[in-house]
């Protein structure tokens, strides 16, 4: 079916591989673009970044430095160490001796700036070195390169990742087309997807749970209680630990967010194998998931004041209801109940404390599922609440795109003050 083909190429596009907080580490993709661009290593970099970039890159740490932080810090081991071939998992093959020599000219080489654009996703590296000056220009997603020179010339042809990435298809996706997809695919195209995801978020959500990253979410979560619900919160929240601690594992993100990839997904795998689902219907809950979540993305932006725990988590409330047997009215009312309840969630930058903001928004979208169950859910009118999933979407998308603007803004003053 063409409907069912749209998704899929939704899909493909969405869920990427990334290493690190996909900000950061799109910094690092232009930088490395950019030294390929030179042939040379830079003597001098500018990095220039929009309001909402500088945000997301301040307080994170860069996969692989041992805790380098900053706009600096990834783009200077973006040009020594990356790999730009690799996309967002440009870090992939980070050595020793390159984050030793990124170290020695941190300090010295890198400049930055505050890029006046209209654009929130708007990354400009320029670079210096043997004579020539490069700049890689990055607008719109995290690897779209919309401009590419040497010596001010404009180059054509391959280079980077992605370089000639086409914009996004507009499927009209709808919450009942996900739900025809996700029940009506053979998922003979989805499940390598899909297995993919599980096997890389699974990973470092393992991996955050055994060691010491950040706030240690995750593993205090497990000390209060094993219950499946506790569990699910923990996984994902353990993930982000280890990713917004710079674990160098990679991550299936949804959204342009790894910390979006984690939370769609850990949970749905956690409850479906507690509650022995079997592996079809876990897969099929997670086109659910992975698919609302891109849904209601679509309408907030890519980068908002808008917390995407929240948008994730309420596309968890909906595939767990229909995990658990519910009807596709349940999981709206699921959805629904869980948007009307922690839309006020700000995002003020990727950081140690994302992982806890995952584990508040899960535990109302479990909240909120288990009052699907049973019948009840947020009326039309009341506050934000939509008449019906669409409609709430839709409002959301509104308070996020509009009504958060000015409260970006502050958001970027409070932190740099």
């Amino acid at each position: 079916m063409e409907e069912f083909e749209l998704y899929r190429q939704v899909l493909r596009q969405e869920l990427e591989l990334a290493t690190g907080c996909t900000e950061p580490i799109a910094i690092a993709y232009a930088a490395a673009l950019a030294r390929e661009t030179l042939g040379c290593e830079p003597e001098r970099l500018n990095a220039a970044c929009s309001g909402n970039i500088v945000k997301n890159v301040k307080s994170v740490a860069v996969p692989g430095t041992g805790g380098l932080r900053g706009i600096e810090a990834a783009a200077v081991i973006g040009a020594v160490g990356g790999d730009a071939a690799a996309g967002l998992n440009v870090l992939h093959g980070l050595e020793d001796t390159q984050l030793t020599r990124a170290k020695e000219l941190a300090a010295g080489i890198c400049s930055v700036s505050l890029l006046e654009t209209n654009e929130v996703l708007h990354i400009r590296v320029e670079a210096e070195g043997g004579g020539h000056r490069a700049l890689v220009e990055i607008r719109g997603s995290h690897t779209n390169v919309c401009s590419r020179r040497l010596d001010g010339v404009e180059l054509a042809g391959s280079g980077g990742a992605q370089e000639d990435e086409e914009p996004a298809p507009e499927p009209e996706m709808s919450f009942a087309g996900i739900f025809d997809f996700a029940e009506g695919t053979d998922l003979s195209e989805e499940r390598g997807l899909l297995e993919r995801q599980i096997r890389c978020n699974s990973a470092i959500a393992d991996a955050g749970l055994a060691g010491d990253f950040g706030l240690g979410v995750g593993r205090k979560l497990l000390e209060r209680s094993q219950d499946e619900f506790t569990r699910a919160r923990a996984k994902a929240a353990a993930g982000s630990d280890a990713r917004m601690g710079g674990c160098l594992m990679p991550v299936v993100i949804n959204s342009g967010s790894g910390n979006q990839g984690l939370t769609v997904s850990l949970p749905v795998v956690e409850l479906a194998r507690a509650w022995d689902c079997g592996e079809e219907r876990m897969l099929r809950a997670l086109l659910i998931s992975n698919l609302t979540a891109l849904h209601i993305k679509k309408h907030i932006g890519k980068l908002s004041a808008y917390c995407g725990a929240s948008s994730a988590a309420a596309a968890v409330s909906a595939a767990t209801t229909w995990l658990a047997g519910g009807s596709r009215e349940q999981c709206a009312a699921a959805l629904i109940n869980t948007l009307a309840a922690v839309s006020g969630m700000i995002c003020d930058g990727a950081k140690a404390s994302c992982a806890s903001k995952i584990a508040a928004a899960l535990d109302a979208g479990f909240l909120a599922h288990v009052l699907a169950m049973s019948g009840r859910r947020c009326q039309g009118g009341e506050g934000i609440a939509g008449t019906d999933a669409e409609n709430s979407i839709d409002k959301v998308g509104e308070l996020a795109a509009r009504g958060m603007s000015g409260t970006d803004r502050v958001i970027l003053e409070l932190m740099l003050s």
